[in-house]
């Protein structure tokens, strides 16, 4: 299923308690797999904005899945690991190593190439 379902108490000190539902760890950490194996060296060959259309379809979808409760946490994760991934792969992607435009950071060059931020 993906989610962790568990009473918490009312964060402003009242005496309820109210269900607080978010990703599980082990759904991230299944995730985290997929993406590994969608951004790897065997993909080098593909364009990046092919290779961004693909990523975008994969985490809306997955967001769209979990998209109940409280997941932001969850989406925070996985939103750092694929930027992270693919700053990896564009280093090593020739002999040359890709270097963003001047003055632009690598996040900022993938959100105008059109990624998804969760």
């Amino acid at each position: 299923m993906g989610y962790r379902f568990r009473y918490d108490w009312d964060r402003k000190g009242r005496g309820h308690r109210y269900l607080n539902v978010t990703i599980s760890v082990k759904a991230v950490k299944r995730e985290r797999q997929r993406l590994r194996e969608r951004i790897n060296r065997q993909v080098c060959f593909k364009p990046l904005p092919e290779l961004i259309e693909e990523l975008n379809r994969h985490l809306s979808g997955w967001a769209n899945y979990f998209s109940y409760g409280y997941p932001r946490k969850g989406k925070r994760q996985i939103n750092s690991y694929v930027r992270q991934r693919l700053t990896q792969h564009m280093r090593r992607r020739s002999q040359r190593p890709f270097r963003p435009p001047e003055g632009m950071s690598y996040y900022e060059h993938f959100k105008r190439m059109g990624l998804v931020y969760l």
